[in-house]
This record gives C-alpha cells, sequence and structure tokens, in this order.
C-alpha cells in the first residue's frame, strides 16, 4: 500500500482492485499532460458483473448505487496504471456516469451519487467535481452502470 488516499481506501473497508482489462479495442486509462481520462469502468468485481439489468426495472436504484461506487473504485485503479500514486491527483475533473434505464426510471443522478460519493469520501475535497449522469438503453455485458473519470494529476 502506498501513500495517504490507499490508506484512506483501507479505513474505509475498501481494497483497489486489478484493473479490470478492457473488453475491445482500448486502454483503461490514458495520461495525456498532467490529465488521466479513464475508460467506462463497468462494476465487475474479481473479472465478473455482480448484477445485470436496467435499473429501475430489474435493479433497484440503491443496488445500482452500489454498483456505480464499484465502478468509481475500478477508476481508481485505472488511473493508478498509468499516475503510479493517487496521491498525485489534484483534483477529479469530471465525472460521467451511464445508467442502463427502464424507459420510466429517471433517478440517474441519485445512482451515480455513487461514484462521485466514494470519491469525495476517499479524495475529500480534491474528490469535487463537474458530473453528468445519462440514462442509456443498454451497456455492455448488460451493465447496469458505468462511469468514467477524468483528473488532474500533480508533479511529475
Amino acid at each position: 500500500m502506498s501513500g495517504t488516499v490507499e490508506t484512506r481506501l483501507a479505513e474505509l473497508g475498501l481494497t483497489l482492485p486489478e484493473v479490470v482489462p478492457p473488453l475491445a479495442a482500448y486502454q483503461p486509462a490514458v495520461r495525456s499532460g498532467a490529465y488521466v481520462h479513464t475508460s467506462g469502468q463497468l462494476p465487475m468485481v474479481d473479472g465478473k458483473l455482480p448484477a445485470t439489468g436496467k435499473v429501475g426495472a430489474d435493479i433497484t436504484p440503491e443496488d445500482a448505487k452500489d454498483l456505480a461506487r464499484t465502478c468509481a473504485l475500478n477508476a481508481l485503479a485505472a488511473v493508478k496504471s498509468v499516475a503510479h500514486d493517487l496521491d498525485r491527483i489534484a483534483r477529479v475533473v469530471k465525472v460521467v456516469g451511464f445508467v442502463a434505464s427502464a424507459p420510466d426510471f429517471t433517478g440517474q443522478p441519485a445512482v451515480v451519487n455513487g461514484a462521485s460519493e466514494l470519491l469525495g469520501a476517499v479524495l475529500g475535497d480534491k474528490g469535487v467535481h463537474a458530473r453528468s449522469a445519462v440514462g442509456v438503453a443498454v451497456l455492455p455485458l448488460d451493465a447496469p452502470v458505468e462511469v468514467e473519470i477524468q483528473v488532474e494529476l500533480e508533479g511529475d
């Protein structure tokens, strides 16, 4: 374990997972200058989706919020894979959450709060970010939620 971010994760009872391998022709994260952009992260746990389906039909909003939290944890792992140290995060700039939604489900912001709240709990003020929460018809592997983040790094 290294640094205060991973110490904070441990205090929250969380472990940084291994980076989820790409499902297609992309990288989990890329660095451009001081910024790291992650690809969309699914709520994979040990290489599997713990749930599939549409939020508001097959998945409760509360369960989807927990899955969004897992997506954010996977996104932090992807950031670490290129930044090498999560303590280099100066701030989370943007979070984009996609929620596979039943046609009448409108609670996407509350679902994506799972990711936002995790980033705030782990990173404090550095986790405050701009955000979009978007309802979509379907996501890869029938995942209920997908989250991508953009972070700014300090130091080189």
